[in-house]
């Protein structure tokens, strides 16, 4: 039986929770990757921590992009192509009551995992799609507090109260019904947050009193499973030979997270990385120069912001926040941070969701008008905190080098600010205390839909479950979004996120920075990546040409779109 060691960064560690005979243990050395993982895998290096690897408990992370599109699937999923959703374990769905309720119907004979600590006795069914999302939206669920009983993404869409009920029709059918009409339903079932779970490793776990165990010894159906794992090292996982989809091509993948900064794009070019997620665009030209190495880049759903606490004096004044947005220079941001790869941001939705408002201004660069308020305000000499996630993200690849800037911008109006570097799991409890002043933030979405931006970042809900950094509440701005979600006619929601984009330009609870372009680099023999606007796809397809890994260096072709 193959032997596991698993560390947690998180408030549970599995040491502390070992299944009982399902599994022995084994010392693992860090970085312990086989040799002949080429012949057989490749290495994925990603900057980040891994906190669960439930990605329902997260609100972004290791475990969102790129983990869980190979450990679990989704009942629907977006196709990164033509931006439509598409049936995943939902073979189809139907719409009915005026989008108060959803009927899906599932696939039949897919497996579940067989994992070491536990093998399935039976196909994905109803019960399994119940449980999944019974466990968070249903206060009474035996699971819901399991580990914490945060679940923040549908906590932020207030989803235990919109949802009436889930319930089971037969094996291959579940219907949800909604306390009103929701036009965004389906397009949140497809996002990461949404796995589906297997019940019956559920009833397992109870029946051995480690329900803990569920998030942390994940069983899905996804294309790979999850086979060791070591803190702020190495993810490894294993093929699903039995995946519904058709046997991956790899029969393993590393996910590598032991070195950030300048270590990443050095393991790539020695080639002990394969592929390099979110390299930082000042280092692309070293990358296009070299002839192993290839770059794609694509559009992305997402969006790099400055956030600031509506809660705390001074910044509770929107002049205030009128005048740190006329001091930054935003040009200069694009310049240094993102090298041609993004575009100054001017809404909260990026330009190329369906609901962007054309009309939306980019605040102007006007540090003189900013040091005149602050004078007229009394706030010459003026001392701020500002947050800073050290990990770079698909939103933002440097963001100390950012904080810095903003740093100097501010210095030239009279505002000293304060940098303070945060991450993980801390980074969250510190912001939700409310002592910050401002924060960088980001956020990245695989839905096509306006409300999984503007709900979950800046909706009176959100604040609870600690993805509102701003901490903002407009009774209004949740009515405009509410009044969304009651149409299915397409024209109707768009002049409703337009409104509540202008209440937003009118409040300025955060300043949108960027929009930035998706980068992966990669080496030459590496086929069949799939870089999507809405996050990682799935490993299922990535192989490697083995003629090439010792053939000579190819000259450099012309690089992806």
């Amino acid at each position: 039986m193959r032997l596991l060691t698993l560390w947690f960064l998180f408030t549970v560690s599995l040491s502390a929770y070992p299944l009982e005979s399902d599994i022995s243990y084994k010392d693992t050395i860090a970085n312990d990757v086989p040799a002949d993982i080429r012949q057989k895998g490749f290495i994925y290096c990603v900057n980040g921590i891994v906190t669960t690897f439930n990605p329902q408990l997260v609100s972004n992370g290791l475990i969102i992009d790129p983990l869980s599109a190979q450990i679990y699937d989704r009942l629907l999923d977006v196709d990164p192509f033509t931006y439509r959703l598409v049936p995943e374990l939902a073979s189809r769905w139907e719409v009915l009551d005026n989008g108060a309720t959803y009927r899906l119907h599932l696939r039949k004979d897919v497996k579940f995992q067989d994992t070491p600590w536990f093998t399935s006795t039976r196909k994905m069914n109803a019960d399994d799609v119940v449980f999944s999302f019974a466990r968070m939206f249903e206060v009474n669920n035996p699971y819901h507090y399991i580990n914490g009983g945060r679940y923040p993404y549908f906590d932020s869409l207030q989803f235990a109260d919109s949802v009436q009920s889930i319930r089971k029709i037969n094996d291959y059918t579940v219907e949800f019904r909604l306390n009103s009409p929701d036009a965004s339903f389906l397009w949140h079932l497809a996002t990461h947050y949404a796995p589906v779970l297997s019940a019956e490793y559920a009833d397992h776990l109870s029946q051995i009193n480690r329900q803990e165990m569920i998030d942390w010894r994940p069983v899905g159906t996804g294309p790979f499973y999850l086979d060791d794992y070591q803190a702020g090292q190495f993810v490894r996982l294993l093929r699903n030979d039995h995946y519904w989809k058709g046997q991956p091509r790899m029969e393993e993948v590393v996910v590598d997270m032991g070195a950030g900064g300048t270590g990443r794009i050095s393991k790539l070019l020695t080639g002990e990385c394969d592929v390099l997620a979110y390299p930082a665009a000042s280092q692309l030209k070293v990358l296009r120069d070299d002839p192993r190495l290839r770059i794609s880049m694509r559009s992305g759903m997402n969006i790099a912001y400055l956030a600031f606490n509506t809660n705390k004096p001074p910044l509770n004044k929107l002049e205030v926040r009128q005048a740190i947005a006329y001091a930054i220079n935003n040009e200069r941001l694009m310049q240094s941070i993102y090298y041609g790869t993004a575009e100054t941001a001017a809404s909260i939705l990026p330009r190329a969701s369906w609901a962007y408002d054309n009309q939306a201004k980019i605040t102007d660069y006007n540090p003189e008008l900013s040091k005149k308020m602050l004078q007229e305000m009394g706030l010459e000499n003026l001392k701020l905190d500002l947050w800073v996630p050290i990990a770079s993200q698909s939103y933002n690849p440097s963001p100390l080098k950012m904080a810095e800037l903003i740093q100097a911008d501010l210095a030239q109006v009279g505002i000293v600010m304060n940098i303070r570097s945060v991450e993980g799991r801390f980074q969250e409890n510190q912001l939700m205390d409310r002592s910050h002043d401002m924060t960088l933030a980001g956020w990245a979405t695989d839905s096509n839909d306006p409300d999984s931006f503007f709900r979950p970042l800046l909706s009176c809900a959100a604040i609870g479950s600690q993805t509102n950094l701003s901490h903002w509440c407009d009774p209004n701005f949740d009515e405009v979004l509410h009044k969304a979600l009651l149409t299915q006619q397409l024209a109707s929601r768009i002049d409703y996120y337009h409104e509540a984009q202008q209440i937003l330009g009118e409040n300025l609870p955060i300043l949108p920075l960027a929009y930035s372009l998706r980068l992966q680099a990669y080496r030459y023999d590496m086929k069949g990546l799939v870089i999507s606007a809405f996050g990682n796809a799935s490993f299922a397809g990535v192989y490697r040409e083995m003629e090439k890994i010792n053939a000579p260096i190819p000259k450099k072709q012309e690089q992806q779109p």
